[in-house]
């Protein structure tokens, strides 16, 4: 295994890294930390580390002292029994003149496929001069190990599929605060591919046909691969039918009392704690996320029903059954992708008369933003049902101002003593894009 593993490390060090477009995350290492990079997978953290290696090259860091492997390389299965150890054994084989004299910056794809991982990653960072980055496509398997293994030794940053400014760039348009005539209307063309295509990587600018067919092998992939092998699944049909069912009825409500019915009617004998424990291993999949009305008492919070939202909107469109999904849910879900990269405090709100805002959510500043989102306010009832729920909702919690996506939309309403802003699409998005939704 030794001799193997020295051959892997070195055709890293000799590969042509594919780079693809740069993302616009901003990952900070930090002296005794391993940085750590979750996600679902096929969002780019594998493509993301050769970047930051390709960087490194760049400031003049010799190949040499540049260590990756990738977990899911079938080469390394042998390193399950014979212990992470040996990858210092083999790298310092290689290279003895470098020990603790020169620093190795170590790039480990999929980390959370080998045992034992967080013991080793502690010694490596106590005992060796090194830099670590590691990625990994679950993210409660890593965030609770690290928590409970690394002892503080981690800082973890989250890796989506594109935003719509990381599109942009993918098209090679630049969007800047004041767009020309010309600019603005090559950005909403490219929003609407973007709509189309979603933010996957790898199926960018693809015809609709095989977009079509490799989110459907994500979706597989997800379900098989992060959920039922990852946690032995005793009921795999189950863990599929509900997934089904949560994506035709994406942006929607749900109980689990519901969803455990529902499951039930289709003959699969599961119980409402195992259903949650489903749910839940869809959000560490950052597949599907759930979403709490927004309630100071924790448990009023989580016995009114939940939303539930899907990682990527166009694969919605290619997964679901099409019967019961519709642009209004999607562009609801698309705003709630957006959100979620900038922050985990989302919940939806209902005010003291029942009526419901669709987003209030907590930016890292710890200010509230409430969000509706409605595909067009042409139709009179609608302007009023949307505008009425946010005025009350500014009232309740004392805020001046509130936002309403639309597809097209863009005005300036007067609720009260605050404003509501009228915005396209698009321009949320690239307003969240730049870490200030009052630009919108």
């Amino acid at each position: 295994m030794l001799d193997r593993l020295k051959e892997i490390i070195l055709d890293g060090q000799e590969a042509v890294w594919f780079t693809g477009v740069p993302r616009r995350l901003s990952m900070t290492a930090v002296t005794g930390k391993a940085s750590v990079c979750i996600g679902v997978r096929r969002s780019g953290k594998s493509t993301f580390l050769f970047q930051h290696m390709q960087h490194l090259l760049e400031t003049g860091v010799s190949r040499q002292n540049l260590l990756y492997l990738n977990f899911f390389d079938d080469r390394l299965h042998g390193l399950r029994q014979a212990g992470l150890g040996l990858v210092l054994e083999a790298y310092y084989a290689l290279y003895p003149q470098k020990k603790q004299t020169e620093k190795v910056y170590c790039f480990f794809d999929e980390m959370q496929v080998m045992p034992d991982w967080e013991p080793f990653i502690d010694r490596l960072l106590r005992t060796e001069l090194c830099e670590v980055t590691l990625t990994g496509s679950s993210a409660h398997l890593l965030s609770r190990e690290i928590a409970t293994q690394m002892l503080g030794r981690a800082l973890t940053w989250e890796m989506f599929p594109f935003s719509f400014r990381e599109f942009l760039d993918f098209l090679g348009i630049a969007a800047t605060d004041a767009l020309s005539t010309r600019q603005r209307m090559l950005v909403q063309n490219a929003f609407d591919q973007y709509w189309e295509s979603g933010g996957f990587p790898e199926v960018a600018g693809l015809d609709r046909r095989l977009r079509v067919k490799i989110h459907q092998e994500y979706f597989h992939a997800v379900l098989f691969r992060d959920v039922v092998e990852r946690h032995d699944v005793s009921h795999p049909k189950a863990v599929a039918d509900l997934a089904h069912r949560l994506v035709d009825n994406i942006a929607s409500l749900y109980s689990l009392n519901n969803l455990t019915g529902y499951l039930k009617s289709l003959g699969h004998k599961v119980p409402k704690a195992v259903v949650a424990d489903y749910l839940a291993w869809f959000e560490d999949a950052y597949f599907l996320f759930t979403v709490r009305v927004f309630d100071a008492s924790l448990s009023r919070a989580n016995a009114n029903p939940k939303k539930i939202y899907c990682i990527d909107s166009a694969l919605v469109t290619s997964v679901a059954s099409g019967v019961l999904v519709n642009k209004g849910h999607l562009l609801e879900n698309l705003v709630f992708v957006a959100l979620r990269r900038v922050t985990q405090e989302i919940f939806y709100y209902k005010t003291k008369n029942g009526r419901e805002v669709d987003f209030i959510a907590r930016l890292p500043d710890r200010s509230l933003r409430l969000v509706q989102v409605c595909e067009t306010l042409a139709d009179p009832q609608t302007r009023k049902r949307e505008v009425q729920a946010l005025a009350e909702a500014m009232a309740e919690l004392g805020l001046n101002q509130a936002t309403i996506v639309t597809r097209h939309e863009d005005e300036e309403i007067v609720a009260g003593q605050g404003a509501i802003l009228v915005v396209p699409a698009w321009r949320f998005l690239l307003g969240l894009d730049n870490g200030n939704l009052q630009m919108c």
